[in-house]
């Protein structure tokens, strides 16, 4: 069983940038697509970024397109996600998932299609 660990996040000013990194362990990695999902005060988790097993096609959420930035290292076991251009309603706690199946080619799709999850990580930007 694959156990994911999200670190990076922290309080950052509107127009700040951070790194989240999403290290795994224990699991399958280079073989899964790879994603991130955020859950805001009060709302339901939502899709932030996915990247295909190989790194080499990304799908974004409309509502960070052109400013965030999901990268993966599959020597390191690691994904992550780079956030530029910060904005409040970009508060939240940030999560990593792994795709339940291997070699999948479809990037946009459910969370219930991501098997395992890590714990997450607080985001919060101030205006």
């Amino acid at each position: 069983q694959v156990q994911l660990v999200e670190s990076g996040g922290g309080s950052v000013q509107a127009g700040g940038s951070l790194r989240l990194s999403c290290a795994a362990s224990g699991g399958g990695f280079s073989t899964y697509i790879m994603g991130w999902f955020r859950q805001a005060p009060g709302k339901e988790r939502e899709f932030v970024a996915t990247i295909s097993w190989n790194g080499g096609s990304t799908y974004y959420s409309d509502s960070v397109k052109g400013r965030f930035t999901i990268s993966r290292d599959n020597a390191k076991k690691t994904v992550y996600l780079q956030m530029n251009s910060l904005k409040p309603e970009d508060t939240a706690v940030y999560y990593c998932a792994r795709d339940s199946s291997s070699y999948s080619n479809r990037l946009a799709k459910p969370e219930g299609f991501f098997g395992s999850w890590g714990q997450g990580t607080q985001v919060t930007v101030s205006s």
